[in-house]
């Protein structure tokens, strides 16, 4: 029987294994400087006991949200003193309003340990806590998880119009820049919200970022700078998507070790990104919301069929037309027994998807079916329909 001891080695590679991980925060967060002050410009009014508006933060997953909010809520609280509080919740855990107000409510108070409180109770107990004149900020990441996310909202804008002293406000963050769409309008003109986009970052950034990584978490003269610049470069060329080059660059190194190497090269680098690819695909997919998801494998699934236009008009190569892929997320609702949304949500989709990669699309130009906009697969069918399948079933 193998022994533990051949396994728990000194690497040659790695110094910290935390440092490359994309939940790791640096005291330095580089070229962020700009939405740190604007985000300290934000919660300062809760500094000085007036409440803060709200706040809602787009930008492609990997470009530096949660991280810079993360950053200055730490600072927030270290500078409040307990005066007024954040509370950070992941929506994709906490996906309810019963779940998000009994997260706060355990946050800023005692003896919520055990859940048994209904939500008009958990609502009355912050408001006490609130209405002691403290100001309470929420922060919503992936906000467009939560399911009756009006629901949501209205009872912490409802919180404000019934405390004489204090206030509530939310800082939501979403990968999707038009999530507000979906909402009401009664929702949408209470919020009184300031907003902020994070760019992606481009190829030099990123090697920046990559630097300041590896020369903490890796050991010295364990990498060559060609490696780093290459995977700067492809997340840069991908996307621009930070955690996507982190992935890379700590799943080269584990290529390089296992190849008892001493140093990680840009060999490995080229090997890491065909395998991190698809896994950052999955997990793009994964924190899709449902009607996203149903779009994503309508187009799939036509993508293997074939258009069913396709013999009527001279289509572009594997392309597929958008009224189609409509009427079959239509069918796949149905089939699921779900409410299909309307075709403006569903052209807003299609630019989420577009924007993650997992789609790309061009103007149909005069002369087929009229003016349309053709769409195309980002990545193999059959691998996005297994993906999508389970986590629909999930």
């Amino acid at each position: 029987m193998p022994s533990f001891d051949e396994f728990i080695t000194e690497s040659r590679i790695f110094k910290d294994r935390d440092v490359l991980s994309p939940h790791y925060i640096p005291d330095n967060l580089h070229f962020r400087d700009h939405q740190i002050r604007e985000l300290m410009s934000s919660l300062a009014p809760a500094l000085m006991g007036k409440k803060p508006r709200n706040l809602f933060i787009y930008g492609k997953t990997g470009t530096g949200k949660t991280c810079s909010v993360k950053q200055v809520t730490q600072k927030f609280e270290e500078k409040s003193a307990g005066s007024s509080r954040t509370v950070y919740i992941n929506c994709r855990i906490h996906n309810k309003p019963y779940r998000v107000m009994l997260k706060v409510a355990k946050a800023v108070m005692e003896g919520f340990d055990k859940q048994g409180y209904g939500l008009p109770h958990i609502y009355e107990r912050i408001l006490e806590w609130v209405g002691n004149g403290k100001q309470l900020i929420i922060i919503l990441d992936e906000i467009d998880m939560v399911k009756n996310l009006d629901e949501l909202l209205y009872l912490i804008t409802r919180a404000n119009d019934e405390l004489e002293a204090g206030g509530l406000s939310v800082i939501g963050i979403s990968n999707r820049l038009l999530f507000k769409e979906d909402l009401d309008p009664r929702s949408k003109s209470s919020l009184y919200e300031r907003e902020m986009v994070f760019p992606p970052y481009t190829a030099n950034q990123l090697q920046t970022i990559l630097k300041q990584r590896a020369e903490l978490g890796f050991r010295p003269n364990a990498f060559t700078s060609g490696a780093i610049n290459l995977a700067g470069a492809v997340a840069a060329q991908e996307s621009g998507d930070a955690r996507y080059a982190l992935k890379i660059l700590s799943r080269a190194a584990e290529i390089a070790e296992e190849s008892e190497k001493d140093k990680l090269t840009d060999e490995d680098v080229k090997s890491a990104r065909e395998l991190v690819e698809l896994d950052i695909v999955k997990e793009a997919i994964e924190k899709l919301p449902e009607n996203h998801q149903m779009v994503l494998y309508a187009v799939a699934r036509l993508s293997l069929s074939g258009s069913k236009y396709a013999r009527l008009d001279e289509t572009k190569d594997s392309y597929l037309f958008s009224g189609e892929v409509y009427e079959e997320y239509s069918e796949l609702c149905k089939r699921l027994k779900k409410s299909s949304k309307t075709a403006r949500s569903y052209r807003s989709y299609l630019n989420d998807l577009e924007m993650l990669g997992l789609l790309t699309s061009v103007e149909s130009g005069k002369g087929i079916r009229g003016h349309t906009k053709l769409i195309k697969l980002g990545h193999p069918p059959q691998e996005l329909i297994k993906i999508v399948s389970k986590s629909l079933e999930a």
